[in-house]
């Protein structure tokens, strides 16, 4: 029984998926990992719907399932009546308390984790392109200076070749001998 309750976090990842510029599980996935029937899941869920604001949990559009759908080769939602409903971060946190089970305590926090996880890794990611992008702005401040510099040495070199122009210039007057 314990080693039905460890999922590898591979699998739980790839029950995520980004609808709506959200972070979203979907009913049927959840129900799968928790042991129960989707219909299991959504009638507790529906019991309790005032636990799961907008925010939490939403209703896909016809075209977002048939969006998802298309993903992949073989649907697994198969003979479904109703639009599947997607659950966010906090959907998935709030479900362990309608599905007050071992095994649905014990699958959310290892659901939590790799939310968690997953959202480390995004902010390490942004913290790098910011970086990357402060290096790419100095280094267009140190190209501007370092094209600056070579602006004032062209202008050293101008105004030392009209001193040597000048100095080419013909003299007026005598010249002693040995001075040319």
């Amino acid at each position: 029984m314990e080693d039905d309750l460890v999922f590898t976090e591979e699998k739980i990842i790839n029950k995520i998926y980004l609808i709506r510029g959200k972070k979203v599980m979907i009913d049927s996935d959840l129900a799968e990992l928790y042991g129960v029937e989707t219909r299991v899941l959504n009638q507790s869920v529906k019991r309790n719907i005032k636990r799961f604001p907008e925010d939490f949990m939403f209703e896909l559009t016809i075209e977002e399932f048939d969006n998802l759908k298309s993903q992949f080769v073989i649907s697994s939602w198969g003979g479904r009546r109703k639009l599947p409903l997607a659950f966010t971060e906090q959907g998935v946190a709030m479900l362990s308390s309608v599905l007050n089970s071992d095994r649905a305590i014990a699958v959310n926090i290892q659901i939590i984790r790799v939310f968690t996880k997953m959202r480390e890794i995004l902010e390490t990611h942004k913290e790098i392109l910011k970086k990357l992008d402060e290096l790419q702005k100095k280094e267009v401040e140190q190209d501007e200076k370092i094209m600056l510099i070579f602006e004032y040495i062209k202008q050293l070199e101008e105004v030392k070749q009209q001193e040597l122009d000048q100095k080419k210039r013909n003299q007026i007057g005598y010249k002693r001998s040995g001075q040319d």
